[in-house]
Formats: structure tokens, sequence, C-alpha cells
């Protein structure tokens, strides 16, 4: 089967789905960090597509502000073992509620019977989340409450957390150092 691939327009912009024919492989936002990586080259453009009308729906019904569930779409994002397991805990953390990369890093090594677990690689692999949004990678923050590592941008990622309910104050933007010119 042949991906497919379609668009929809957000509050936050443009979104490129992407489909095996039966399960949503990606949903990623214009211009964001690795746009699209998982995308087949030959993937041609197709609306009909029952899946790609589901999650309209389900984005539709996520941007009116309701909870819809992630569980009620078909997904598929094609990653390793190590990155399918970060990606379920994330579809785990509750609307409107946040989680730390050394809490994942906790619930992995317990899963995976491991002493430990680094916050970094978890880190590695939300970063790389091919299905943004319904899986909910905006939903994890660095241990100090940073708003650190969303591929979509810092603003969208404000964006979706402030429409989920999420208490702005217990959460910062880091400042980046500017070098000055020597």
């Amino acid at each position: 089967m042949i991906d497919s691939k379609t668009t929809y327009r957000s509050p936050i912009g443009l979104m490129t789905l992407a489909s095996d024919g039966k399960h949503l492989t990606g949903l990623w936002l214009e211009n964001q960090a690795h746009f699209a990586e998982t995308l087949a080259d030959d993937a041609v453009t197709n609306d009909t597509l029952q899946v790609f009308i589901d999650t309209k729906s389900w984005l539709a019904r996520y941007f009116a502000g309701h909870q819809p569930s992630v569980v009620s779409l078909p997904l598929a994002p094609a990653g390793s073992a190590f990155r399918q397991a970060v990606w379920q805990i994330l579809c785990e953390i509750p609307y409107g509620e946040l989680i730390t990369y050394g809490e994942i890093a906790k619930k992995l090594a317990v899963t995976m019977e491991k002493a430990s677990m680094s916050s970094q690689a978890v880190g590695g692999a939300v970063g790389h989340n091919p299905i943004s949004i319904i899986i909910p990678c905006h939903r994890v923050v660095g241990a100090s409450g940073s708003l650190t590592g969303y591929a979509g941008g810092m603003d969208a990622k404000v964006g979706l957390l402030t429409l989920e309910g999420v208490d702005m104050t217990t959460v910062f933007i880091p400042k980046t150092t500017i070098k000055k010119p020597t």
C-alpha cells in the first residue's frame, strides 16, 4: 500500500497527516523539527481516507476544548521498541497534566526491569514522536518546570498547554544565552 497524506489547518498552524491506509502514522506541524521524517517520498494526497476523516474530527474536538481519547484513533507510529515504549507512556498522560522526562525514565526503567533509565534518551524519543498532539509529547517538561524540547515550537507548546488548562505559572520558557561577539 502506498502511503497517503493530507493537511489540516489548526489554530496553531498547518498540519500534515500521514497514513498507511488504515492507521495514522504521522502528524506534524508545518516546519517542525523532524517534519515528515517517517513519511514515504512517494506518499499521495488522499483526503478521503477514513483515518484522515476521523483524525480531523478528533483534532476539531480537541481544539474546541474537548478531551477526545487517544485510543479512539488507530495509531501506528514507526520507531524502535524503545521509542514505542516512551510513546506509550506519553499516551497515558491525562489531558491537562504534565510529566517530566525523569518521571518517564523512571516508569520506563520499571517496565523494562532496569535499575535506571536515561532522561536524555527519553528526551530523544519524545522529540522524535511522529504523531504530535495526539501522542501528547507537549505535556512533557523538564524537572524544573522548563518548557523544553517541543519539535513544533515553543509557541505551539504553550498554546496547547493553555488550551488544556494547564496552570502556566508552574512552568517557564528557558532563557537562551546570547553570546556577545568577541
